[in-house]
């Protein structure tokens, strides 16, 4: 399948084998990151027809798709296949137990959750994807909280893409609440370390708020795009 972007007219191909049949999906153009919605509707076979009989589900789970980067070599999973609507968050934070009981609260909130390795796997994985929750310790990678290469990357974006993301900060030096703070360090919350037993609470009234917050923008935004 060869899907365009329709901002950069950049082409995607990517193997039939590796498209789910029957499922709309998105994607993020590698070149613009612009999110791509794709419609892949099976048509619906003729009356007269009795399909063959269905194969038998396969309980094993697969392997994400492989799909070929810009330079002709296998990128490890540059994105993956969601349905349209699916909620995704990364998780970047070193401490086992803390992302242990981070990953069990947001599954629990629906999300798609992606566990990063370092700071580099974090930038290459936002390469490919527009993540709806990021969840940050500033020290992910770093001794130096000033020199957080990922909250400077998420401080750099262009304001379309970081309206629709939610960025949390785990600190353990700064106040959970401190929206002064938050503002100035381009992130929506911050939780300190202490409070992590009402990280739970603390992160759903958050972002409750921030998407009444937008709504009134973002329905006023498709109106004028016609979406």
């Amino acid at each position: 399948m060869d899907i365009v972007c329709n901002k950069c007219s950049h082409t995607i191909k990517i193997p039939d084998n590796k498209v789910p049949k029957g499922k709309a999906f998105n994607i993020a153009c590698p070149k613009c990151k612009n999110k791509i919605s794709v419609s892949n509707t099976e048509k619906t076979p003729p009356e007269n027809i009795k399909p063959g009989k269905p194969k038998p589900e396969n309980t094993k789970q697969e392997k994400p798709p492989e799909i070929p980067d810009e330079n002709g070599g296998i990128a490890e999973d540059p994105f993956e296949f969601l349905e349209e609507g699916a909620k995704t968050a990364i998780l970047c934070e070193s401490d086992p137990g803390r992302r242990a009981a981070i990953k069990k609260i947001i599954e629990k909130m629906n999300y798609h959750i992606l566990e990063s390795s370092s700071p580099r796997d974090t930038l290459k994985q936002m390469r490919f994807r527009d993540f709806n929750l990021v969840i940050l310790n500033e020290l992910f990678g770093t001794r130096d909280p000033e020199m957080n290469h990922v909250l400077k990357y998420l401080s750099q974006l262009n304001m379309f893409n970081r309206r629709n993301m939610f960025v949390l900060l785990i600190s353990e030096r700064l106040r959970t609440g401190d929206n002064m703070t938050a503002f100035n360090k381009s992130v929506n919350m911050i939780i300190n370390v202490s409070d992590m037993d009402r990280f739970e609470k603390l992160i759903e009234i958050a972002i409750n708020e921030n998407e009444r917050f937008y709504r009134t923008f973002k329905e006023a935004f498709r109106k004028i795009k016609g979406v």
